[in-house]
């Protein structure tokens, strides 16, 4: 089947040259091809009467050499049909080099698909699985992953990192397994005017922060003001040695997680030495409610947790000397919240639970680190690094079936990294 009126293909060349319009080539003919439940509009490219062909690497024009067969680009659908662009390449002699095919606008190299298309379906690929976006557009994953991939590595050249004063440094897993080898160093901007992946690398490693580092540039690490970390020696070391002028800032998040675990492993420890005593009723189906912040428990669990402090077991003693330590985010003034640092620790090494010892020492030695915190209160936010951890999990959730890195981090710098976009003359989504 094969229908062509000039009204249609007058309509449809003036849109097309309205959305892209190519200079140096014309639209020559439009048409509807195939059966009528699968609708193609082929669209036939000429080259200008009065252009010259250009070199696919210099650009410049240069004397055509000879012309290639037909080839055919798919590009973005129009009214729910398949587009497709056609045309015959010519090969153009360069005198730089030599016999090369020209310069074609709407095309990136070899890929059978459009420039226009590829942005279409990254975009739609944000919102959908790389699956979904391939089944609703009829192409195959292959097709959307090369496209994002392309648009990522677009977005990355023409990035900007000016205005780059804070970071966050953290560690996420991925994959199956709990060795090195399975978790991403990934580092965040936590400017309060910008939350943004700037980088990630395999591992958690040494080397994977360095390149890191490596990679923002030595003008954008020197002009750091915050660095947020957790309180893994590595981080620390790298951090101190390349990022020295910053004020290294320790995760709030991260220390509340050690109290946490540490609360935990009192629990743990007790419900198994009381299994069977009455006392072990105060311990049963708590584990939730104990890790709740105090403030935010209602109703019947509020009432649990009053019996268990009064019952003066080792969790509940655990559970007041974790709830205590929120007082420290409350203070305003790095002195006062030194004290009650001081206090809490010693209470926490006379407490005779080891877990929670173990945390206060951990304190201690992190203590100037830990007291930066608020020094920097109103300039830094205590959960953006968290945040952008909560959204790297979303990602890599939707992304199970990825089985390389690569792929992860194509998504991942999709998603979070806030690239630039190639220009185009529509927003499709």
């Amino acid at each position: 089947m094969q229908q062509e009126t000039p009204t249609t293909q007058l309509t449809v060349k003036t849109l097309l040259n309205l959305v892209q319009h190519f200079v140096g080539f014309v639209y020559r003919r439009v048409r509807l091809v195939g059966p009528p439940r699968a609708l193609t509009i082929e669209v036939q490219v000429e080259p200008h009467a009065q252009s010259r062909p250009r070199c696919c690497r210099c650009q410049e024009p240069c004397p055509g050499y000879d012309m290639l067969d037909e080839r055919r680009w798919t590009s973005v659908p129009l009214w729910g049909i398949a587009t497709e662009y056609v045309y015959r390449p010519r090969r153009v002699e360069c005198r730089v080099h030599g016999v090369v095919v020209e310069h074609i606008p709407w095309s990136e190299g070899k890929r059978p698909i459009t420039r226009a298309m590829m942005g279409f379906l990254a975009r739609w690929a944000r919102r959908l699985s790389w699956r979904e976006t391939a089944r609703v557009f009829g192409t195959s994953w292959e097709t959307v992953y090369r496209s994002v991939e392309w648009c990522v590595e677009w977005g990355l050249s023409h990035r900007t990192l000016a205005g780059v004063t804070a970071i966050g440094v953290d560690e996420i897993h991925w994959g199956k397994g709990q060795c090195g080898a399975n978790f991403l160093t990934v580092i965040y901007q936590i400017d309060a005017h910008c939350r943004r992946l700037l980088w990630v690398g395999q591992k958690r490693t040494q080397a994977s922060l360095r390149r890191g580092l490596a990679a923002l540039g030595p003008t954008v690490v020197q002009g750091l003001r915050f660095v947020c970390s957790d309180m893994w020696k590595p981080y620390l070391r790298v951090i101190a040695q390349q990022a020295g002028q910053a004020l290294h800032i320790l995760d709030r998040f991260h220390i509340v997680m050690h109290l946490n675990q540490a609360l935990d492993q009192v629990r743990r420890a007790e419900s198994a030495r009381l299994l069977g005593a009455a006392s072990a009723q105060y311990l049963k189906k708590m584990r939730w409610k104990l890790l709740r912040r105090g403030s935010r428990v209602r109703g019947r669990a509020r009432w649990q947790l009053r019996a268990l402090v009064v019952s003066k077991l080792a969790t509940g003693r655990a559970w007041v000397l974790k709830e205590t330590f929120q007082h420290f985010w409350k203070y305003k003034s790095p002195v006062w919240a030194k004290a009650f640092l001081h206090c809490w620790c010693t209470r926490a090494m006379r407490s005779q639970l080891e877990p929670m010892k173990k945390v206060a020492r951990m304190l201690r030695r992190h203590e100037p680190l830990l007291l930066n915190w608020f020094r920097a209160k109103g300039e830094l936010s205590s959960g953006a690094v968290e945040g952008l951890n909560n959204k790297v999990r979303v990602v890599t959730r939707r992304s199970y079936g990825f089985r390389t890195y690569r792929a992860m981090e194509v998504a991942l710098y999709h998603n979070l990294g806030r690239l630039p976009e190639p220009e185009c003359a529509h927003e499709f989504c």
